[in-house]
Protein backbone atom coordinates (compact mmCIF):
# COMPACT_ATOMS: atom_id res chain seq x y z
CA UNK A 1 0.00 0.00 0.00
CA UNK A 2 1.38 3.36 -0.67
CA UNK A 3 0.51 5.82 2.30
CA UNK A 4 0.89 8.46 -0.03
CA UNK A 5 -2.57 7.38 -1.86
CA UNK A 6 -4.01 6.29 1.37
CA UNK A 7 -6.15 8.27 4.23
CA UNK A 8 -7.16 7.19 8.00
CA UNK A 9 -10.22 7.53 9.88
CA UNK A 10 -12.73 6.14 12.41
CA UNK A 11 -15.46 3.33 10.76
CA UNK A 12 -18.66 4.64 10.21
CA UNK A 13 -21.58 2.56 12.44
CA UNK A 14 -22.33 1.01 8.32
CA UNK A 15 -19.09 -0.24 7.96
CA UNK A 16 -17.92 -1.69 11.05
CA UNK A 17 -21.27 -3.61 10.62
CA UNK A 18 -20.38 -4.86 7.07
CA UNK A 19 -16.84 -5.17 8.49
CA UNK A 20 -18.18 -7.60 10.72
CA UNK A 21 -20.64 -9.63 8.35
CA UNK A 22 -17.56 -10.23 6.46
CA UNK A 23 -16.02 -11.64 9.27
CA UNK A 24 -18.50 -13.72 10.40
CA UNK A 25 -19.54 -15.21 7.04
CA UNK A 26 -15.82 -15.93 6.04
CA UNK A 27 -14.48 -17.53 9.30
CA UNK A 28 -17.87 -18.33 11.31
CA UNK A 29 -20.22 -16.31 14.07
CA UNK A 30 -17.76 -14.45 16.27
CA UNK A 31 -15.34 -13.55 13.94
CA UNK A 32 -16.78 -9.92 13.11
CA UNK A 33 -16.84 -8.92 17.10
CA UNK A 34 -13.25 -10.83 17.90
CA UNK A 35 -11.35 -9.16 14.93
CA UNK A 36 -13.33 -5.77 14.99
CA UNK A 37 -14.48 -4.61 18.35
CA UNK A 38 -15.83 -1.07 18.73
CA UNK A 39 -13.01 2.02 17.95
CA UNK A 40 -11.71 0.39 15.28
CA UNK A 41 -10.19 3.10 12.39
CA UNK A 42 -10.24 2.20 8.48
CA UNK A 43 -7.82 3.40 5.80
CA UNK A 44 -9.25 3.98 2.59
CA UNK A 45 -8.21 4.55 -1.07
CA UNK A 46 -8.07 8.44 -1.28
CA UNK A 47 -9.05 7.80 -5.39
CA UNK A 48 -11.76 5.51 -4.38
CA UNK A 49 -12.61 5.85 -0.84
CA UNK A 50 -13.31 2.15 -0.47
CA UNK A 51 -11.88 0.31 2.48
CA UNK A 52 -8.13 -0.81 2.15
CA UNK A 53 -7.06 -1.57 5.62
CA UNK A 54 -8.30 -2.28 9.28
CA UNK A 55 -6.73 -0.81 12.33
CA UNK A 56 -7.31 -1.46 15.82
CA UNK A 57 -5.08 1.12 18.38
CA UNK A 58 -2.55 1.59 15.56
CA UNK A 59 -2.28 -1.78 14.74
CA UNK A 60 -2.56 -3.37 11.28
CA UNK A 61 -5.70 -6.38 11.65
CA UNK A 62 -6.75 -7.09 8.17
CA UNK A 63 -7.05 -6.09 4.65
CA UNK A 64 -10.45 -5.95 2.69
CA UNK A 65 -9.05 -7.68 -0.40
CA UNK A 66 -10.53 -5.72 -3.39
CA UNK A 67 -10.42 -8.71 -5.97
CA UNK A 68 -13.03 -10.69 -3.87
CA UNK A 69 -14.48 -8.85 -0.37
CA UNK A 70 -12.67 -10.78 1.48
CA UNK A 71 -10.51 -9.91 4.31
CA UNK A 72 -6.82 -10.93 4.68
CA UNK A 73 -5.63 -11.75 8.22
CA UNK A 74 -2.18 -9.89 9.48
CA UNK A 75 -0.31 -11.71 12.40
CA UNK A 76 -2.66 -9.05 15.26
CA UNK A 77 -5.55 -10.13 13.31
CA UNK A 78 -4.88 -13.93 13.43
CA UNK A 79 -4.06 -13.41 17.31
CA UNK A 80 -7.26 -12.20 17.72
CA UNK A 81 -9.10 -15.23 16.13
CA UNK A 82 -6.88 -17.96 17.33
CA UNK A 83 -7.81 -16.33 20.79
CA UNK A 84 -11.57 -16.18 19.95
CA UNK A 85 -11.58 -19.97 18.62
CA UNK A 86 -11.09 -22.96 20.02
CA UNK A 87 -8.79 -26.16 18.49
CA UNK A 88 -8.73 -26.87 15.80
CA UNK A 89 -11.31 -24.12 14.01
CA UNK A 90 -9.01 -22.57 11.19
CA UNK A 91 -5.77 -23.91 12.23
CA UNK A 92 -2.79 -25.75 11.07
CA UNK A 93 -0.51 -27.28 13.16
CA UNK A 94 2.74 -28.13 11.93
CA UNK A 95 6.12 -29.79 13.29
CA UNK A 96 8.00 -28.27 15.19
CA UNK A 97 11.62 -28.38 12.88
CA UNK A 98 9.74 -26.19 10.48
CA UNK A 99 8.77 -23.74 13.23
CA UNK A 100 11.40 -21.58 12.56
CA UNK A 101 11.19 -21.28 8.78
CA UNK A 102 7.13 -20.64 8.62
CA UNK A 103 7.55 -17.66 11.02
CA UNK A 104 9.71 -16.42 8.62
CA UNK A 105 7.48 -16.66 5.81
CA UNK A 106 8.23 -19.78 4.34
CA UNK A 107 5.79 -21.64 2.69
CA UNK A 108 4.29 -24.29 4.28
CA UNK A 109 4.16 -27.74 2.56
CA UNK A 110 1.84 -30.62 3.35
CA UNK A 111 4.28 -33.82 4.83
CA UNK A 112 4.86 -30.76 7.43
CA UNK A 113 1.60 -30.82 8.67
CA UNK A 114 0.77 -32.41 11.92
CA UNK A 115 -2.44 -32.20 12.96
CA UNK A 116 -5.61 -29.47 10.81
CA UNK A 117 -9.12 -28.43 10.80
CA UNK A 118 -10.69 -30.77 8.61
CA UNK A 119 -13.24 -28.29 7.66
CA UNK A 120 -10.58 -25.84 5.77
CA UNK A 121 -11.39 -25.50 2.02
CA UNK A 122 -8.81 -24.34 -0.84
CA UNK A 123 -8.36 -20.79 -0.76
CA UNK A 124 -9.50 -19.87 2.38
CA UNK A 125 -7.26 -18.06 5.10
CA UNK A 126 -5.81 -20.40 8.13
CA UNK A 127 -3.62 -19.78 10.72
CA UNK A 128 -0.44 -21.80 11.21
CA UNK A 129 0.70 -22.33 15.06
CA UNK A 130 3.19 -24.69 16.23
CA UNK A 131 2.23 -27.85 18.74
CA UNK A 132 2.55 -25.41 22.16
CA UNK A 133 -0.68 -23.81 19.88
CA UNK A 134 1.74 -20.57 19.55
CA UNK A 135 1.03 -18.08 15.94
CA UNK A 136 3.72 -18.72 13.72
CA UNK A 137 2.03 -17.27 10.35
CA UNK A 138 -1.39 -16.92 8.10
CA UNK A 139 -1.77 -17.32 5.00
CA UNK A 140 -4.42 -18.89 2.19
CA UNK A 141 -5.02 -22.61 2.18
CA UNK A 142 -3.98 -24.64 -1.07
CA UNK A 143 -5.46 -27.69 -0.19
CA UNK A 144 -8.08 -28.56 1.60
CA UNK A 145 -7.94 -29.71 5.58
CA UNK A 146 -8.03 -33.35 4.21
CA UNK A 147 -5.96 -32.90 1.64
CA UNK A 148 -3.37 -31.24 3.81
CA UNK A 149 -3.80 -34.43 6.88
CA UNK A 150 -3.01 -36.94 4.18
CA UNK A 151 -0.76 -35.56 1.72
CA UNK A 152 2.77 -36.00 1.84
CA UNK A 153 3.83 -33.48 -1.21
CA UNK A 154 2.59 -30.31 -2.32
CA UNK A 155 1.68 -26.58 -1.15
CA UNK A 156 -0.57 -26.91 1.64
CA UNK A 157 -0.60 -23.03 2.80
CA UNK A 158 0.58 -20.16 1.01
CA UNK A 159 1.82 -18.12 3.96
CA UNK A 160 1.56 -14.43 3.52
CA UNK A 161 2.92 -13.11 6.91
CA UNK A 162 4.95 -15.06 9.20
CA UNK A 163 5.66 -13.66 13.32
CA UNK A 164 9.22 -13.59 12.17
CA UNK A 165 8.43 -11.22 9.45
CA UNK A 166 6.61 -8.24 11.77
Amino acid sequence: MRLAALTSENATPGELIRLRAVADYQFGRGAGMALFPDGISVVRSRKTGKIKGVFLDHEHIATLKPSDGYLALSIPGGNRLLKAFKPPRHRVVVMDEVSEFIKNGRNLFAKHVLDVDLKIRPGEEVIITDTKGNLLAVGKAVLSGKEMKHFKKGLAVNVRRGTGDV
